[in-house]
């Protein structure tokens, strides 16, 4: 074969040319050798295109030019050992998930909070808001394949058309006809029969990839494909038997859920292809998981992936950023990446929302491949290097930080996103499983439970930690360290002993130390002292009650035994708190129950009138209805008299806040309107506001639903609520209110946020809000009070 090199127009692909050429004449590997010698990056590297765009790649391109670019060497296990007993912090660099190139977007707009956080990418650039975060699709577009995810599982119905024995086993009936028509493959059915005995129907679900790799598409095609063999010319029917797929889908996931939905619609009337029962919800997650899982071969794209690196609450927010920095730009170098710091005290999400999280962190989108072609490695060996990386960045900013494993400490396996579903997201967030053996793993790692390796290399990685940390504790003079490592060696030794988590072993350990930490800046965060005592409702303080009461709670689960004296007095002075809270919430009820109606009826007379209106409102549109509608509207009129006094100069308040309280509560009325809600669109009639609300949500419903269908697979799919002052673009942007500094914040999840969110940060609150105002002028009796006993009780004592 003769090569023309000058067809080629990069050198790179000449020189692959060159290498494929020496190599189909057995010299390549002397070339390869002699570049190696020479200090040339070797050509072999050129076949998935070493060199490909090396002048985009910049600066970075010099570290792939000069070979192997470097590493961080692992320090020994007793250096790293003593580190951590000393208070160091171990290096948290999770990989949270892969995603194809569609993600890309709502990935980032996530980590950036929609474009109110900092992205910054791999060239230092600082991108800010969504225009600039746009660019980074555009500009990643080449790296991205797009590759579709694999169809592994897919649904199906069959109608018989032959007549049958009713007195015979019609599932094995039914069964031959699938085996027919599906071949070697793997499914589960059910059978449903006519009452003349005419013919039946099987419902199902089926493994697509057949025993001989013949994977079927799941749609109308795969349908005519499997009828064919149904319908077999040498066969003689009465009438034919028609076969179609319904759905299908990706993984393990949506096997296990189409899968227990037959169960659960068929009474457990479903058998697998050998001809065994699926009796529960259960056994059908058993069988995708035990015994399909091997044979789906399931593909999904991985042209990104999304990295967080975590540190402690309390570390130097600016110094863990520049470690981030750091180890992003050594493991990630001529690869594509942006990354975004979440720092609690700045994260614009609502901490019910899932943000403001106690501890700083980083979030990191990086691309799979690199302009050259490279991919990256994701191999337990490269995470343990990442964690050796991250930590050697951490100390040379200053963060005592250090690589773990968990065979050093026998800690339990990690649970995935897959086998939980949150339940609480104040502070670190809640979760619960989503089936027993994921509530079991979920709850070993949360309570810290021992979990001991079971392979001889792990356990011999195991025995030998033991013994470090037994060193450790022989010659360290420091009492802390000691116990540290002691608590270690209790751990390592417990083989045999029992797992319980309330165990004084397990309630010292570090783990355990590091949650009570996290729940009691969650704690400190609800009741600060820096926050003005705003006035509360009875329902607002009732809720405010039990989030202190459930992070009370949360501290005590976890609290370590040395701590307890601290706890009691958190605990004490936090209930001090709550019970000054609640007197200023009675004071203000007593206040208004002694304002005068002024409406000129008695209180019978009112209660009657009221009760009446009730009444006849119920039976023309039913008490639920009216129940909804009734407790958007009190909340509409409340904002509503809020505005009038503050126009006529009754009230000091803040104007733009109450607007936009008032603004979200009209949305909210409008979708409840656009819902159907009767008895608003009855209002609607004499409310002009209320009728524009109530147009503008039929329009966000109609704008929901096409985006919800154009966006399909992405990150997140969030509809948008129809607020008129309150906007929501095209994008999937959440709604956003303005402040009183007019900023844009965004509500997070389409609901309201309080007075106190949407006010805070714009200086002293208590110069702008009605309720603080007011509650200063009821606290001035009290106050003078308790300053007179005070002087009284000094001149006893003197």
């Amino acid at each position: 074969m003769e090569f023309f090199f000058g067809a080629f127009e990069n050198e790179w692909e000449r020189r692959k040319a060159a290498l494929l050429h020496e190599r189909s004449l057995g010299r390549g590997k002397y070339l390869e050798d002699e570049e190696r010698r020479r200090g040339v990056v070797p050509t072999a590297s050129l076949i998935g295109g070493g060199t490909l765009g090396r002048a985009k790649l910049g600066w970075r391109s010099t570290r792939l030019r000069h070979g192997k670019r470097r590493r961080a060497s692992e320090p020994s296990m007793r250096d790293r050992f003593a580190s951590l007993a000393s208070g160091g912090q171990p290096a948290v660099v999770k990989m949270a998930s892969f995603g194809g190139g569609g993600r890309l977007r709502a990935v980032i707009n996530y980590i950036s909070r929609n474009g109110d956080v900092v992205v910054e990418n791999e060239r230092g650039e600082q991108l800010r808001g969504r225009d600039e975060l746009s660019t980074v699709r555009n500009e990643w577009g080449h790296l991205m394949k797009n590759r579709a995810e694999s169809r592994d599982i897919g649904t199906f119905v069959v109608e018989v058309k032959e007549r049958f024995d009713l007195a015979s086993d019609l599932h094995e009936q039914a069964r031959a006809v699938l085996k027919r028509g599906l071949g070697d493959r793997m499914f589960a059915f059910a059978v449903l029969t006519s009452d003349d005995g005419k013919g039946f129907s099987i419902e199902g679900v089926t493994v697509l990839r057949g025993g001989g790799a013949e994977r079927l598409t799941g749609d109308a095609k795969a349908s005519r494909i499997v009828e064919g063999r149904l319908n077999d010319e040498e066969r003689e029917l009465s009438a034919p038997t028609s076969f179609r797929f319904t759905g299908y889908g990706n993984g393990t996931d949506y096997g296990t859920a189409r899968l227990r939905n037959l169960v659960s619609r068929h009474d457990g009337a479903v058998y697998d292809e050998q001809g065994g029962a699926i009796v529960d919800a259960k056994q059908a997650g058993d069988v995708v998981q035990l015994k399909w899982r091997d044979g789906l071969h399931s593909r999904k794209p991985r042209d990104i992936m999304h990295v967080i690196l975590s540190a402690r609450a309390g570390t130097h927010v600016g110094a863990f950023q520049s470690a981030a920095r750091d180890f992003l730009a050594q493991e990630f170098a001529g690869y594509r990446y942006v990354f975004s710091l979440h720092d609690p005290l700045k994260d614009p999400k609502l901490e019910e929302a899932g943000g403001k999280r106690p501890h700083v962190h980083v979030h990191a989108i990086v691309a799979m491949r690199s302009d050259a072609g490279d991919r990256i490695e994701t191999t337990i060996p490269a995470f343990r290097r990442w964690r050796v990386t991250m930590a050697d960045k951490a100390r040379a900013h200053g963060i005592n930080m250090e690589m773990t494993d968990r065979r050093e400490r026998v800690s339990a396996p990690a649970y995935t996103k897959n086998q939980v579903r949150p339940t609480i997201r104040y502070g670190r967030t809640e979760h619960e499983g989503t089936s027993d053996a994921a509530q079991r793993r979920y709850d070993a790692k949360r309570s810290d439970e021992y979990s001991f390796p079971r392979t001889e290399p792990s356990r011999s990685y195991t025995e030998f930690a033991k013994n470090e940390w037994k060193n450790l504790a022989a010659r360290n003079d420091d009492a802390s360290a000691e116990r540290f490592a002691r608590a270690h060696i209790t751990r390592l030794e417990s083989d045999t002993k029992s797992n319980d988590p309330r165990s004084p072993e397990v309630a010292g350990t570090e783990s355990l130390r590091s949650l009570f930490i996290t729940h009691l800046v969650s704690l400190e965060k609800i009741v600060s002292r820096d926050e003005p005592m705003r006035q509360m409702s009875r329902s607002e303080f009732d809720a405010y009650e039990k989030h202190v009461e459930t992070a009370l709670f949360q501290m005590e689960r976890v609290m370590p035994a040395a701590e307890r004296a601290n706890f009691d007095e958190i605990a004490s002075a936090a209930r001090e708190h709550v019970n000054v809270r609640r007197e200023l919430m009675e004071l203000h009820e007593q206040s208004g129950s002694e304002r005068p109606a002024g409406d000129g009826l008695k209180e019978g007379e009112r209660d009657d009138d009221a009760n009446a209106r009730w009444d006849e409102a119920v039976a023309r549109h039913g008490r639920r209805t009216v129940e909804e509608a009734n407790e958007i509207m009190l909340e509409v009129e409340h904002f509503r008299e809020a505005i009038e006094l503050a126009d006529a100069a009754e009230i000091n308040a803040n104007k733009v806040s109450l607007q936009a309280n008032l603004n979200l509560e009209m949305a909210r009325a409008g979708e409840l309107g656009a819902a159907g809600n009767s008895l608003i669109r009855e209002i609607a009639e004499v409310d002009h506001d209320l009728r524009i609300a109530i147009e503008a949500a039929e329009r966000s419903r109609e704008r929901s639903s096409k985006m919800i269908s154009e966006r399909e697979g992405t990150f997140v799919i969030q509809a948008v609520p129809a607020a008129e002052k309150v906007r929501g673009d095209q994008d999937g942007e959440p709604s956003r209110v303005r402040t009183e500094g007019g900023e844009s914040r965004p509500t997070t999840d389409g609901t309201q946020p309080s007075l106190e969110r949407i006010s805070s940060g714009a200086g002293d609150t208590t110069r702008t809000d009605p309720a603080q105002q007011r509650m200063s002028r009821l606290e001035e009796p009290q106050r003078e009070t308790d300053e007179r006993r005070n002087r009284e009780r000094d001149d006893r004592e003197r």
